[in-house]
């Protein structure tokens, strides 16, 4: 971790770890939570292996749906670890993504009272991590990991 480069966030979700990474795979589950409401997600591809797709839309309006996110899995380590950068598209091409480019890093554990959940967003320099704070990491982040929580903690009670 390096603070001139990288936000963090981490939660204990009083769920097990195996519901939580459901949530993470499951693109049923998946779509219900990876996008701050009231705002809705669709899921176009999730293909959560190394080389996987993760390609979303989301809708402020309930019917127009617009690109959300192109991105690519680099490292899955089930029930572990998942790595997932939109540098990189789910096509393999060098990608320009705004708002900001990033790979984010998201690990699980088991944890006394469910799962230790950690997040690492990385950034290529100190004026695209700047931004990502500023624009609202902890906001944007923080909401959708509550809500990952709540469905977590409502589909695999402890």
């Amino acid at each position: 971790m390096n603070p001139d480069l990288d936000l963090t966030m981490t939660r204990v979700i009083r769920a097990p770890l195996a519901a939580v990474w459901n949530a993470w795979t499951d693109p049923s589950r998946f779509e219900k939570w990876w996008i701050p409401a009231p705002a809705l997600c669709r899921v176009d591809r999730l293909d959560v292996r190394p080389g996987g797709a993760l390609v979303t839309r989301l809708s402020e309006d309930g019917v127009e749906f617009v690109p959300h996110l192109d991105a690519c899995f680099l490292v899955v380590d089930v029930l572990e670890r998942i790595v997932f950068t939109n540098v990189i598209d789910s096509a393999w091409r060098p990608a320009h993504p705004t708002p900001v480019p990033m790979t984010a890093e998201i690990t699980m554990k088991d944890h006394p009272d469910g799962t230790d959940y950690r997040i690492i967003v990385r950034h290529g320099d100190p004026a695209a991590r700047d931004l990502h704070e500023k624009i609202g990491f902890a906001d944007g982040w923080g909401s959708v990991t509550e809500q990952l929580a709540g469905l977590a903690e409502s589909q695999g009670a402890l």
